[in-house]
């Protein structure tokens, strides 16, 4: 739970009373969004008032004729999903700064040159995203804006979403411990056995390219090969 200090109010007026209730700011937005976020985590306070800054709460009365309940967490859903949140600049800033680099993030992790097939670093899209002068928001979430973003970056530099699919050779020592690592970046669309080599074919997304090989790599000291399938 957010202290006192780092929360937030999140505030709404309906049938002529009002009511607001002490949140964390980033936990709030996000369960505004429709995440799964417990609502626990969200209240800094398990109180709802009618003046949060004066202290003074609000009658139950009140919330079962305004809000149809008065139960804390139905209470607190209705007010976050359909009141106001008030962030100060400050937090407005670092969590439009957060969101941005969750949006970079994103890309690329699944994004590529399609020229060369290989990944763009952060610091390209980035400098992109800046040229193109795209507009992040928290009223949607980073998901939700990366269509559109993506669509901005294209007449400035060669990038799409894109799979690709790498064979990987696995010497018999690494097996157990490499393939797991395959699934967790990506789908294995093929194995076999040859001799005392597995051999995987793996789908992974684009951009994660450089960073599966580097944990291959790690593991095997150097033992494991791969390739890029056209």
């Amino acid at each position: 739970m957010v202290s006192l200090d780092d929360a937030v109010i999140a505030r709404l007026k309906t049938h002529g009373l009002n009511f607001e209730i002490y949140v964390d700011p980033d936990l709030a937005l996000s369960y505004k969004q429709g995440e799964q976020v417990d609502l626990k985590d969200v209240l800094a306070a398990e109180c709802v008032f009618k003046d949060a800054s004066a202290g003074d709460r609000a009658a139950e009365e009140s919330m079962k004729k305004a809000l149809g309940a008065s139960d804390l967490n139905a209470v607190a859903d209705v007010i976050l999903k359909k009141g106001e949140l008030h962030l100060t600049t400050e937090q407005k800033k670092n969590m439009l700064e957060a969101r941005r680099k969750q949006i970079v993030s994103i890309i690329v992790r699944n994004a590529i040159n399609p020229q060369t097939k290989t990944p763009h670093p952060p610091s390209r899209i980035e400098s992109a995203m800046e040229e193109a002068k795209v507009h992040v928001t928290l009223d949607k979430s980073a998901k939700e804006q990366v269509d559109k973003i993506l669509k901005a970056l294209q007449p400035l530099i060669p990038i799409r979403f894109e799979k690709v699919q790498v064979a990987v050779k696995i010497p018999a020592a690494h097996t157990g411990r490499l393939y797991s690592v395959l699934r967790e970046y990506g789908e294995v669309k093929k194995e076999e056995w040859v001799g005392q080599e597995q051999y995987c074919l793996v789908e992974i997304p684009g951009g994660v390219q450089d960073e599966l090989y580097d944990k291959l790599n790690s593991l095997t000291h150097g033992e494991v090969k791969t390739k890029l399938v056209k």
